[in-house]
């Protein structure tokens, strides 16, 4: 299976850079893949269209970088790697984002989902330190600010880990408020 994707894939590459689409078959192409890729009908994740989808993106942003629709390509297609779980794919069309698009709006998102990968896809728990310490400098008031500095205080912590800590809080929670309560009573009294 995984050979037959190969080739189509490279015979879909091959297609496209042999008869160099124009904008807007490419744009169609694009349109198409993603209507199948995330119909709703679509009961599980399909990665040969996903493969097929990234690599019209890239296509489109190669030949077409100042087009006023190539942002959001980028930002979809670092979204399609990140999901298939390709994290160095991924980072690296953030990157490419962050650095050719620096002032669109969906900058502060691609820095906070670079971090994400790092954290979640690559466990590169320091590159995802340094990417969410730099999110909260360059954007402390972004709607994303409070979920980096929770993944900062979570950083590296099993599931597991994440549980104990959470019922010790509650139980020193009601240690607290059995305190107040018992505090309340006699004052009453």
């Amino acid at each position: 299976m995984k050979k037959i994707t190969y080739f189509l894939l490279v015979g879909i590459f091959g297609l496209m850079a042999g008869c160099s689409p124009s904008r807007e078959k490419t744009v169609n192409t694009i349109h198409s893949l993603e209507k199948r890729l995330f119909a709703p009908e679509s009961t599980s994740f399909d990665k040969v269209k996903a493969d097929s989808l990234l690599m019209m993106y890239e296509i489109f942003i190669k030949k077409n970088p100042k087009d006023s629709m190539a942002p959001g390509y980028l930002f979809k297609a670092a979204n399609v790697a990140m999901n298939m779980g390709d994290g160095s794919k991924a980072i690296m069309l953030f990157d490419q984002y962050l650095q050719n698009y620096p002032e669109q709006k969906k900058a502060p998102l691609c820095l906070f989902f670079k971090g994400f990968v790092c954290e979640n896809v690559l466990h590169d728990f320091d590159k995802a330190r340094e990417t969410y310490l730099l999110f909260l400098e360059k954007y402390p008031t972004n709607d994303f600010a409070k979920d980096a500095k929770m993944a900062l205080m979570n950083l590296g912590k099993t599931p597991e880990m994440l549980v104990k800590e959470f019922e010790a809080q509650r139980k020193a929670d009601s240690i607290r408020i059995a305190d107040s309560l018992a505090k309340i009573k006699k004052k009453r009294r």
